[in-house]
């Protein structure tokens, strides 16, 4: 029989178990995957400690895997027992052995990706893809501000941004993470822990400010944050790591040049097949031709998930992390 971890209530790293699992035959319209890796995302922590409630308990986590279909069910014609594929999608349940997906929620792989490497891409490449292309459409020139710059999104979205022609401010937190950074197409790198990112942000663009601030830490980094734009810019605010932002006046972005603020998520960006499919082509296209190089800097066996999530949280991981069944 099949494993997977498992919740049955929510909590800390110590709630993960690892359990036996009847997974069964696709239904209509489903693929039965056998995962060959299984990416590690920080969604993953907020579905476990309930920030993220899921629809019922226990529940397996995970929203990334990439491996081989072994069964398709009725009405599938896009895919074959077979094929290779990969996914970063509800419903969440990636952190197993094999699983069910809806068909329309998985896209194939090319045949120069392995599965590492799609499970370390596939969630944060196509974040990193709406974030530069649809949410701020980086433009060459403009000058961007991105947090957490050493992170799974951060070092995706700063070689992205940087082959767009952009320039790439990155705020990390210690000289480690700033070098890798800088290896990863930061222009700057400020490291948060001695320095104020929002007076260093002034000093670089000459009190200009940027023309978007990628946002994935949260409430520590919020109001530093809209203070580092331009008039005009845009705040995008897409994570919570230090904790959710605290309730403010929206007049506060009239005062500071009326900014815009978006808070977006990657399920509404793929919600539709077509833009789905639109968005894992592009991130293929840019890891394929050598733009975004994608690293598994961390790999842990599926069972020890609760390690990974420990370290995850910690901030002692860097860059893409995946499971291994």
């Amino acid at each position: 029989m099949p494993k997977a971890i498992r919740i049955h209530q929510p909590g800390g790293p110590e709630v993960l178990r690892w359990e036996d699992v009847e997974i069964g035959d696709p239904g209509p319209d489903q693929v039965r995957i056998r995962h060959g890796a299984v990416g590690l995302n920080y969604i993953d922590v907020y579905h476990r400690t309930g920030l993220y409630p899921l629809p019922s308990l226990p529940w397996t986590l995970g929203m990334e895997g990439a491996g081989r279909i072994e069964a398709v069910g009725e009405g599938v014609t896009e895919f074959k027992v077979g094929d290779r594929v990969a996914y970063a999608s509800p419903p969440v349940g990636a952190y197993a052995e094999v699983r069910l997906m809806p068909a329309d929620r998985v896209v194939a792989l090319p045949d120069a990706i392995d599965d590492q490497t799609a499970a370390a891409m596939m969630l944060q490449g196509m974040t990193a893809q709406y974030l530069l292309r649809r949410t701020y459409r980086v433009q060459a020139g403009d000058t961007i501000l991105l947090h957490a710059a050493a992170g799974g999104v951060g070092l995706i979205a700063s070689q992205w941004a940087r082959h767009l022609g952009a320039i790439v401010i990155g705020t990390v937190g210690s000289d480690e993470k700033a070098e890798l950074a800088r290896a990863h197409g930061c222009h700057h790198v400020i490291v948060y822990s001695r320095e104020n990112f929002t007076e260093r942000v002034r000093e670089i663009t000459n009190g200009q400010g940027v023309a978007a601030v990628y946002d994935s830490v949260g409430q520590a980094t919020f109001m530093g944050s809209l203070d580092c734009l331009r008039r005009l810019g845009m705040m995008v605010s897409f994570g919570n790591a230090s904790g959710p932002v605290q309730a403010f006046d929206p007049g506060i972005l009239a005062a500071k040049g009326s900014l815009f603020l978006t808070r977006p998520s990657l399920m509404a960006y793929t919600a539709e097949r077509a833009d789905l499919a639109a968005s894992a082509s592009e991130l293929f296209e840019v890891v394929l031709k050598g733009a975004v190089k994608i690293e598994v800097r961390q790999t842990y066996p599926l069972a020890e998930t609760a390690q990974a999530h420990r370290d995850l949280e910690a901030r002692k991981t860097t860059g893409s992390t995946v499971l291994l069944p």
